[in-house]
């Protein structure tokens, strides 16, 4: 899943009546094109679907990385390490790699804007027998900005970026992006990430608009947070969700398309709007790659490419870098 252009990285849930939340719809419901920002997807209902949608077999990625984590651990982790991982999810993915090398793991660090999938991984954790496991609740950056901070111990750091979360940013945002990780790192410090691959339309699409329609439920579910938190007026009923394959652009899309003519108040936000039927409001973006691109994209921002493991069937990458 990922994001319309300038947006913020689709993490986690934000706090109720979040100031950043009240700005970015207003800012995003009176541009045009229109685009609310996906890092707010993620509320408890939210986090729940997209859990949801990672266990539907038309979204492999979530089991394909795991796989691959499963098969690859100790090569990942043959030096010993400090994990650092932005976006944590439920730990299934965390736990996954824990186990193929437990011994080689000092510590593990969280960062996520879900309080909920903050504590869901700490309790598979603790469940598991692994101690020393601090969070962060936060932005990606402010998680980096905290371990930079914080990184007092000799102990490399193995940076976790998974899900192809790479994807949720604009290309430019995404270069930016390696960078800071760049920046938070020292000599011998590495960064694990992972990519979705291009691949046939028709199986991208299904990715993103299933059978049973729980994409279109995380992705409507965004304007009943604004209902919810900002006083909004929005129709569910009225409004269909929409996935576009944007091969020119390398992307998937998702929008929200008026099914009828509307006019909807969000009253935090001092909005009163017009739709007409058709308009769209783009929520999201998700990029995909070529594993070459991977690897350039990564050396462009000062890594140096150690390993890359790709599931061919499920056409996703994981990829290995270090600090040079």
């Amino acid at each position: 899943m990922s994001m319309p252009p300038s947006a913020a990285p689709a993490t986690r849930d934000a706090p109720a009546h979040d100031a950043d939340f009240l700005r970015s719809v207003q800012r995003g419901l009176t541009a045009s094109p229109r685009w609310l920002d996906p890092r707010y997807f993620y509320d408890n209902l939210g986090s729940a679907l997209f859990d949801a949608i990672c266990h539907l077999p038309w979204y492999p990625i979530t089991e394909t990385e795991r796989r691959l984590l499963e098969r690859h651990g100790r090569d990942i982790l043959a030096k010993p390490s400090r994990i650092v991982e932005l976006g944590c999810g439920s730990g299934e993915k965390l736990l996954a790699l824990l186990d193929t090398a437990p011994h080689a793991v000092s510590g593990v660090h969280l960062v996520d804007v879900s309080t909920s999938a903050l504590a869901a991984t700490e309790r598979r954790l603790d469940l598991a027998g692994f101690a020393n496991v601090s969070t962060h609740c936060g932005p990606y950056e402010d998680g980096l900005q905290a371990m930079r901070s914080n990184h007092a111990t000799d102990v490399p750091v193995i940076v976790l970026f998974l899900g192809s979360n790479i994807g949720n940013f604009e290309p430019p945002r995404a270069a930016r992006f390696l960078r800071e990780v760049r920046g938070s790192l020292r000599p011998g410090d590495r960064l694990l990430l992972g990519a979705d691959l291009v691949k046939p339309a028709a199986q991208l699409l299904l990715a993103y608009d299933d059978p049973l329609g729980v994409t279109a439920a995380f992705n409507l579910n965004i304007l009943l947070r604004i209902n919810r938190e900002l006083g909004g007026g929005f129709d569910l009923t009225a409004w269909r969700h929409r996935a576009v394959w944007n091969a020119r652009e390398s992307r998937v899309e998702m929008h929200l398309v008026a099914a009828r003519d509307q006019r909807v108040r969000v009253d935090a936000a001092g909005l009163d709007l017009a739709f007409a039927a058709g308009e769209s409001i783009w929520t999201e973006s998700s990029y995909k790659y070529d594993p070459t691109q991977v690897v350039a994209n990564l050396e462009e921002a000062g890594f140096r490419s150690e390993r890359q493991w790709i599931d061919e069937g499920s056409r996703f990458a994981l990829t290995l870098a270090a600090i040079p």
